[in-house]
C-alpha cells in the first residue's frame, strides 16, 4: 500500500469582490455536500447572492448545474484545497492563499478562471508524489489561465518535447534553430530591426517568430536591405 499526493500552494492578489465570491463557492461545495434533494439545494443556491447567480447562471433542477460544471464528477463537487484570504489591503485587495495535498488542480482553476478576473492571466504549479519510491509516481505540471480558457502542462509533456528535441538534433550545436527564428535588417540609422507579419520591420519584441521549415520557405528579399536570419537562444531557466 502506499499514499499518492497532488500537492499545490500559491497566492493570487484577488479584490474583495472576488475574495468574497471565493468564500461563496466554499459554501456552495457545503450545500451541495448535504446531499438534500433538488428543493432543498435550490434554496441553498438562492442564498448565495446575486452576485454568485451572475457568475454561476441558475440551471437545473437544482439551479447549481453551471457551478457542478467544474467538476467532472458531479457526486462530488469538492475543490479539495483550502483558500485562506487576507483582510484587505490599502488598495482594497485580498491576498488569496490556495493550498492542498490532494487539491483540485481542474476544478480550481477553472474557479479561478470565472471568479478571479482581476488577477487573469496567471498560473499555478503542482507536484504529484507517493509516499513510496515507486516509478511513475513522480511528476507535476502547471496550468496557465486565461480569459480565453486553460492550459495545462505536465512534467512528462516537458520531459518527451525536450527528448524529441534532443534526438531532431543530437550535435553539439543542437540548441540552434530549435527555438526558432526571425528575419534581422537594419534602418537608416543602422539600428537592428525585425520583420513581424502585420507592422513589417519593428522591434524585436513584436518580431514574428518562424520555424526552420517557415524561414526556409520564407523569400526574405523584402527590404533595401536584404535581411538575415537569426536563430534564438535558448529561453531563460525557470
Amino acid at each position: 500500500m502506499a499514499n499518492t499526493y497532488t500537492k499545490a500552494a500559491f497566492t493570487l492578489t484577488v479584490t474583495i469582490e472576488e475574495a468574497a465570491m471565493l468564500r461563496a463557492a466554499e459554501q456552495a461545495v457545503d450545500i451541495l455536500d448535504t446531499n438534500g434533494d433538488d428543493a432543498d439545494l435550490a434554496l441553498g443556491y438562492d442564498s448565495l447572492g446575486t452576485r454568485f447567480h451572475s457568475l454561476f447562471p441558475p440551471k437545473g433542477a437544482s439551479r447549481f448545474e453551471n457551478f457542478l460544471a467544474l467538476f467532472d464528477d458531479w457526486h462530488f463537487p469538492y475543490l479539495d484545497c483550502r483558500i485562506d484570504i487576507t483582510e484587505p489591503d490599502g488598495s482594497g485587495n485580498c491576498r488569496a492563499t490556495f493550498s492542498g495535498d490532494q487539491f483540485g488542480i481542474g476544478p480550481v482553476a477553472g474557479l479561478i478562471q470565472i471568479v478571479c478576473k482581476s488577477a487573469l492571466p496567471c498560473g499555478f504549479a503542482w507536484i504529484a508524489d507517493c509516499d513510496k519510491l515507486r516509478p511513475g509516481e513522480f511528476g507535476g505540471g502547471c496550468v496557465i489561465i486565461t480569459e480565453a480558457g486553460l492550459t495545462f502542462h505536465s512534467t512528462q509533456d516537458i520531459l518527451d518535447h525536450a527528448a524529441r528535441s534532443n534526438a531532431a538534433k543530437p550535435d553539439a550545436h543542437a540548441h540552434e534553430g530549435r527555438y526558432g527564428f526571425v528575419l534581422a535588417s537594419r534602418d537608416q540609422d543602422g539600428h537592428a530591426t525585425f520583420w513581424n507579419n502585420d507592422d513589417g520591420f519593428g522591434t524585436l519584441a513584436s518580431a514574428t517568430v518562424f520555424s526552420e521549415a517557415e524561414a526556409r520557405a520564407h523569400d526574405p528579399v523584402i527590404a533595401n536591405d536584404e535581411p538575415e536570419w537569426l536563430a534564438l537562444p535558448a529561453p531563460l531557466a525557470a
